[in-house]
């Protein structure tokens, strides 16, 4: 059975879990675990993804991310790409760290966001690497220590999540200490792993039955939240799987927008798709990135083949076109020929 696409939106909070190959250990040091957090930290604050709670297991990893403009994809392929890189240079191996696929669910916040912010930096009490919530508070693989104010980092947004438990930084971080302490007996929580309001009504063969009962669930396993919310958001997608299916019909295709771009900078296709360095072809590709990545809903590892660019520099370019005003205006204009309405 084919494996359903990734849901993303801007705003939206995802709850990600990565793991080593064959479960093993991503990290042989306190070294390896600083180059993750820095190159996480690093990316992030460059693609203004905001980062509410994290921690660092032996093999696997758990993040709490709010997407924006740059898509939760394009963040996980530069982080888990270029830590394998380093990882695998340092220690003199090759081939693959990670499982293929890392899991990304999309968490309505209202219900789900402090539940969840709990239940990831409680994982090493769960798992017996610290011995209790004192010691999880100078723990620094995680970011529980960052919101009790034991470690810093520029990275992980604090603010947000201490605003919800109180005016003050010494009263929130009290509140939030005490709400870390009620989840420890709680163990691990299976119903925080997706799949709509399924798991709490006893997981998808009791939604046959209920369907049975003429009562209705909509559930889906890339999704976290109130079957009003997982029918709101499988909506979107459809929505924008619509979006694409229109601009595929009307020809819109990567290779027509390079054409259209390199035709109003006065320049050959065929330079857009080479090492030139020029500063018209720098801007040109920054709106050849910018349109396909999120007009033509083409994904930037598609665009980055097309132009003999790396991933992360389609995500750049892209980033630059969508800041500059001038930039942003041209590829407006672009855009509206190659609807055809220009």
């Amino acid at each position: 059975m084919p494996r359903k696409a990734r849901i993303d939106a801007p705003g939206a909070i995802h709850h990600i879990i990565l793991r080593g190959i064959e479960r093993k250990s991503i990290y042989k040091d306190d070294l390896d675990c600083n180059h993750f957090t820095e190159r996480l930290g690093r990316i992030l604050n460059e693609t203004a993804v905001a980062c509410y709670s994290w921690v660092l297991m032996t093999n696997h990893v758990h993040l709490l991310l709010r997407s924006g403009n740059v898509p939760i994809s394009t963040v996980m392929r530069r982080l888990l790409t270029g830590y394998a890189q380093q990882f695998n240079r340092r220690h003199r191996r090759c081939g693959h760290l990670f499982q293929n696929r890392y899991k990304s669910v999309l968490c309505e916040e209202e219900t789900y966001l402090l539940e969840l912010v709990r239940y990831i930096h409680l994982n090493p009490i769960r798992a017996g690497m610290v011995e209790n919530l004192t010691a999880l508070n100078s723990y620094p693989k995680s970011g529980h220590a960052v919101l009790m104010g034991r470690k810093k980092n520029d990275w992980q947004d604090t603010d947000y999540i201490l605003g919800l438990f109180g005016r003050t930084t010494r009263k929130a971080r009290n509140a939030y200490c005490d709400f870390v302490a009620k989840g420890i007996a709680q163990g691990r929580k299976h119903d925080l792993v997706g799949g709509g309001m399924i798991r709490s009504h006893g997981g998808w063969a009791a939604l046959k039955t209920l369907k049975t009962k003429g009562i209705w669930l909509m559930g889906d396993e890339r999704i976290l939240g109130s079957s009003d919310f997982v029918e709101a958001v499988l909506k979107r997608a459809d929505e924008e799987y619509e979006k694409r299916t229109l601009i595929r019909a009307k020809g819109m295709s990567l290779e027509k927008t390079i054409a259209a771009v390199a035709s109003n900078y006065g320049v050959d296709p065929e330079i857009l798709k080479s090492a030139s360095r020029q500063r018209v072809v720098s801007q040109a590709r920054s709106i050849v990135c910018s349109l396909a990545v999120d007009k033509l809903m083409i994904t930037g590892a598609e665009v980055a083949r097309r132009l003999n660019l790396s991933p992360s520099a389609v995500s750049k370019l892209a980033d630059r076109g969508r800041r500059d005003r001038h930039t942003k205006e041209i590829e407006n204009q672009i855009f509206q020929a190659l609807n055809g309405n220009g």
